[in-house]
């Protein structure tokens, strides 16, 4: 039996009944056969509610916390039949490229974090995106104009936003090194569930509508998921046989079929000349992606960043990510300042102020590290954590931007100056997705595509869309920029999974979405569930608040309810992350896992962002 979601007390509880109605979510919903009369069939002969999320459940034998009921049930199928995280997270992560397709699936990249219960070791798989070999350092300008392209609709719905995808292999090499499920195993259940189906809800619809006029300027994305030239309406079932199919070829070939073969030439004809619709106002400029560029991609394995906090050790995403040592560093400068319980409001000021300090220092010093020599062990080191510190007033919020640090392993002062913020262009469309299993291993995943629906390109007759994440690029070519366009480079990004640990022993997974807020969201996260003495889901739940080194704070209604007046005392002022009503209204949206003791499991979602999440575990029990 499923469990209700726990009681919240305090502020948290007086947040969420003030909280904003959003969208119900997107759900799966058993549907008769697969579809045959169009490559996106719609039933609309039958209205149905989408099945029940459950943000929170308790219990043994696995667990799988995401965005989407489809998904959560897919894993939770997984570890049942006796697979370990990594076959449920490579089996969820492909559902989701179902039933979340503008967030997440083949043609995007993300970031796997992976403890395993055999080595006692953390493994860290990059999939991230790269640029083409091709592309010049002025690839954002309009030739015609010698402009930027306007950043939205015009350079996201492009081929010269399109890296290459790291998404299929990631999930082959996960498999091979770490799982027991073969490709074509992991990827059966989601096959099964693009035939059948899911039930189009408010955020599914929204997406849609929002971006129906970039959809319909790309003929195969217009016919895929603009069927009789609208959103599907909700209540509908929208299935999608191609996916279903492309899914089933590359468990049956392996991915070289997407690298080397015929995916390969179409994603390279796409990127190279996009398949406008006749009469489009919109300019979807090309690419410059080569055959050559997919065939030499590579997913790369390397260290997880780590610091200790309050006697925990958190792990997380090294660069081409900037997850791990933005989320670190700002640890390691609220360890030296009044984080507590008792004082709410003054915990939060700290927090806001060290996440500026820590932005700054990601702006001016990290990216892909192929290419850019990051100093990760001095960003997370204790010493420039206590410098950083130092720089922060606990009465008065300093002046944004603040000026980044030096990392130089001479820590005896503040740093002065200003320092202007590399602009932020990150798509808040990710997904994130954590398992653990009976035996002891535990994954943090996050996945994206970038905007929402990516590049806006749909590979015709495959079922699923290219990313943008070429964007995340800075767009003015400085060379002292870490995240300058460069060829064959990965951009920077903000995704940030994470596991915490007691110990030795895993005892809290996490992740969310939402472009350069994930850093700030699976920090605040922390901070709720380790500093201010909430529960897991108390901590997900709470208001939420961003400050990514920039003049005024994002924050929800709910925080600036709460919060807003005491927090202006200190200096800071708060605008809303976006419009309300439209799908970037809300603050991340995390999916989570906490280890209890006895070999039970904690898995936990939101209850209201982005529609709700959905968390399950194998055999669920009450607390």
């Amino acid at each position: 039996m499923r469990l209700a979601r726990p009681t919240l007390v305090g502020l948290t509880a007086l947040a969420l009944a003030g909280g904003p109605a959003l969208t119900t979510a997107t759900t799966a919903a058993p549907a008769t056969g697969p579809a045959t009369a169009s490559p996106a069939a719609t039933r609309a002969d039958s209205h149905r509610p989408p099945p029940p999320r459950d943000p929170v459940e308790v219990g043994r034998g696995g667990a799988v916390s995401s965005v989407d009921p489809d998904a959560t049930r897919v894993g939770l199928r997984v570890l049942r039949e006796g697979g370990t995280a990594v076959d449920a997270a490579v089996a969820t992560a492909a559902a989701l490229g179902v039933t979340e397709p503008y967030s997440a699936g083949l043609g995007g990249g993300g970031y796997f974090v992976l403890y395993q219960e055999s080595t006692g070791e953390t493994e860290v798989l990059d999939g991230r995106e790269t640029a083409p070999a091709a592309m010049p350092r002025d690839a954002f300008i309009d030739p015609e104009t010698g402009e930027p392209y306007t950043f939205f609709p015009d350079m996201v719905t492009s081929g010269v936003s399109v890296g290459v995808p790291g998404t299929p292999l990631l999930w082959e090499r996960a498999l091979d090194r770490f799982g027991t499920y073969s490709l074509r195993e992991a990827l059966a259940p989601a096959a099964e569930l693009a035939d059948r189906g899911f039930v189009v809800d408010k955020t599914f619809n929204l997406q849609t509508d929002e971006n129906a006029e970039r959809f319909a300027a790309i003929r195969p994305t217009r016919k895929l998921f603009l069927p009789g030239g609208e959103a599907p309406s909700v209540g509908t079932v929208f299935r999608n046989p191609q996916l279903a199919r492309t899914y089933r070829m590359l468990g049956k070939h392996g991915t070289d079929l997407f690298y080397r073969g015929p995916i390969a030439e179409q994603i390279t004809r796409l990127v190279q000349d996009p398949p406008t619709t006749a009469g489009t106002d919109l300019p979807v400029p090309p690419g410059f992606m080569e055959q050559s560029d997919l065939n030499r991609y590579r997913v790369l394995r390397g260290n997880a960043t780590e610091v200790r906090y309050r006697g925990l050790r958190v792990l997380g995403m090294p660069p081409s990510s900037s997850g791990g040592t933005t989320v670190g560093e700002a640890l390691n400068i609220m360890r030296h300042l009044d984080v507590s319980a008792a004082d709410p409001v003054q915990a939060l000021h700290s927090y806001l102020e060290a996440s500026a300090l820590a932005f700054a220092d990601r702006s001016a010093f990290v990216g892909d590290p192929a290419y850019v020599d990051v100093p990760v062990q001095q960003l997370l080191s204790r010493g420039f954590g206590a410098e950083r510190a130092c720089a922060v007033d606990p009465d008065e919020a300093a002046a944004k931007p603040v000026a980044p640090g030096e990392p130089d392993g001479d820590y005896d002062g503040c740093p002065a100056g200003a320092h202007a913020p590399t602009d932020d262009h990150e798509g808040l469309s990710t997904t994130h997705l954590t398992t653990a299993d009976r035996y002891g291993n535990v994954v943090s995943y996050t996945l994206t595509i970038e905007q929402t629906g990516g590049s806006g390109i749909t590979v015709p007759k495959r079922g699923f869309l290219l990313n943008n994440e070429l964007t995340d690029f800075s767009w003015e070519f400085i060379r002292s920029d870490p995240n300058r366009i460069q060829p064959g480079k990965r951009p920077r990004s903000s995704m940030s999974p994470t596991i915490v640990f007691k110990g030795s022993e895993p005892w809290l997974a996490l992740g969310s979405p939402g472009g350069s807020t994930i850093i700030t969201t699976v920090l605040q996260v922390l901070m709720n569930r380790i500093d201010l003495g909430m529960t897991l889901p108390e901590a997900i739940s709470a208001p939420r608040a961003a400050q990514r080194n920039e003049a005024d704070v994002t924050a929800e209604r709910t925080f600036t309810d709460l919060y807003g007046r005491a927090l202006r005392r200190y200096g800071h002022t708060f605008i809303p992350p976006g419009d309300p009503g439209t799908s970037a209204s809300e603050i991340g949206a995390v999916a989570a896992i906490e280890l209890l003791r006895g070999g039970r499991m904690l898995a936990a979602a939101e209850p209201i962002r982005r529609g709700g999440g959905d968390a399950g575990v194998v055999r669920p029990q009450r607390p």
